[in-house]
């Protein structure tokens, strides 16, 4: 979450710098994000559907293929599955 909260403070910040400074900001408009959304949920179509036509459940579907991790990135609480190897950089207090 803290990571979360770290982005969300830069945003703000460059937010605030870019008002000084009187110019619009560069983000591209909400039916772009849209449709990068739907390039990664598009991603993950293949995979589940194939794991669909086996007759797993959708839900365990999503979860052998890892699309909830592709598409939502790794959730705040969540830790890493057993065998995997979390993720860590260079300052995280778990490094």
């Amino acid at each position: 979450m803290k990571l979360y909260a770290l982005s969300l403070g830069a945003g703000l910040l460059v937010g605030v710098v870019y008002s000084l400074l009187q110019v619009r900001s560069p983000a591209p408009p909400l039916v772009a994000l849209v449709g990068l959304l739907g390039i990664l949920v598009g991603e993950q179509a293949i995979p589940v559907g194939k794991q669909l036509l086996c007759g797993t459940a959708f839900g365990a579907a999503c979860q052998q293929t890892q699309a909830t991790e592709h598409v939502l990135g790794q959730l705040p609480g969540r830790q890493a599955a057993p065998g995997q190897v979390a993720e860590t950089k260079p300052g995280d207090p778990q490094a």
